[in-house]
């Protein structure tokens, strides 16, 4: 069997290892499912109404809570993906710090593999997440107009934003020397959402701020999201949005590399 054959059974096994971990203790993806519904109700139902009165709807008139309900649907599916990835720097942080990866050391295991199976899991979980909040969205009155191309063509946006942020908080999970700081870490990811067009057009915020939130990813991930499945203008964003994933993925992914192999070299078996 090939290297590269050995690494995918291996990390084929990692993988499996951390899917049954999450359906053992299924806790972690509650509370990352919870953030963002909790957040989705709080904004459509506390300041949607307020919220909506500014966003012009077809015809000229300007929408109330179902016109907010459709602007902050594609943020708080952003939001979701960030909150998500958190997960992965706790998951990681853990096995760093309580002594399995000694245990992996002893085996003939595939380099990099252990890494690729947590980042494959918590992809998959993401992605379970995604689909929970989008189903609640739609629940709620949410009714995206896109077809199943640009379905098809958010799924793999978002897929590839989620794949990015959890290269990112696996390198910093490999950073933190213990689990309370891996869960403190990443949280700007959760914070960035607020200060794009998730939740209100950047138009609206003042000059330095607004300029930040027009050129950060999230909001090129948002407008993308948001153009598809609403069958509005994407312009560039979704090249934007490629392009910061992939950026984002590749730095993130040799960062980690790096890190497993340095602690690796640090404490060896």
């Amino acid at each position: 069997m090939s290297t590269l054959a050995h690494t995918a059974a291996d990390s084929a096994t990692m993988l499996r290892r951390n899917l049954k971990h999450q359906l053992r203790y299924p806790s972690l993806t509650l509370m990352l499912a919870g953030f963002p519904i909790v957040f989705l109700l709080l904004f459509v139902y506390v300041f949607g109404g307020q919220l909506g009165t500014g966003l012009p709807v077809p015809g000229g008139a300007h929408g109330g809570r179902s016109a907010y309900l459709t602007y902050v649907t594609p943020g708080i599916l952003i939001m979701t993906v960030a909150s998500a990835a958190l997960g992965t720097a706790i998951s990681v942080a853990t096995d760093m710090t309580l002594g399995i990866i000694d245990r992996f050391r002893t085996m003939a295991i595939g380099r990099g593999a252990v890494l690729t199976g947590h980042v494959i899991g918590s992809l998959l979980q993401t992605l379970a997440v995604l689909i929970l909040v989008t189903a609640l969205a739609v629940a709620l009155g949410f009714r995206p107009t896109g077809d199943p191309l640009a379905w098809l063509a958010t799924a793999g946006v978002l897929a590839l934003f989620s794949l990015a942020l959890i290269w990112l908080s696996t390198a910093l999970g490999l950073v933190a020397k213990s689990v309370e700081t891996a869960s403190n870490t990443p949280m700007f990811l959760t914070l960035l959402p607020f200060l794009s067009s998730g939740f209100v057009p950047t138009t609206s915020l003042p000059g330095g701020l607004r300029q930040f939130a027009e050129y950060q990813p999230f909001t090129a991930v948002t407008q993308s999201v948001r153009g598809l499945l609403t069958h509005t203008a994407i312009g560039t964003h979704v090249i934007q949005a490629v392009a910061w994933s992939l950026g984002i993925a590749l730095t993130s992914y040799l960062w980690s590399i790096r890190l497993y192999e340095s602690r690796r070299a640090a404490d060896p078996s």
